[in-house]
C-alpha cells in the first residue's frame, strides 16, 4: 500500500496492519480514528504512533509536529 498523507493512516509497530485505533490529544482532548498500514520511523525514535499529515491536522496544528497522545484499540 503507498503512503498516502492525505488519508486518516497512522505507522505503528505494537499494533497488527489494519488496526483501527483512536488517537486522542491529551492537551486539547481531540481524536481521530486512523487505520495501520506502516510500520515507519516511530520506533527509533523513541516514539509510539506517526500520523499523517491528514490525521495530525485532525488533532493538533501541523506546525506544532509532535502531541502527547492516548492510543485506544477500536
Amino acid at each position: 500500500e503507498r503512503f498516502d498523507d492525505s488519508e486518516l493512516t497512522c505507522a505503528m509497530w505494537d499494533m497488527p496492519f489494519n488496526a483501527i485505533l483512536k488517537v486522542t490529544n491529551l492537551e486539547n482532548g481531540k481524536s481521530v480514528i486512523v487505520r495501520v498500514n506502516d510500520r515507519g520511523p516511530a520506533k527509533r525514535l523513541n516514539r509510539a504512533i506517526d500520523l499523517t499529515k491528514a490525521a495530525f491536522s485532525k488533532i493538533a496544528d501541523l506546525e506544532k509536529g509532535l502531541a502527547e497522545v492516548s492510543v485506544e484499540i477500536m
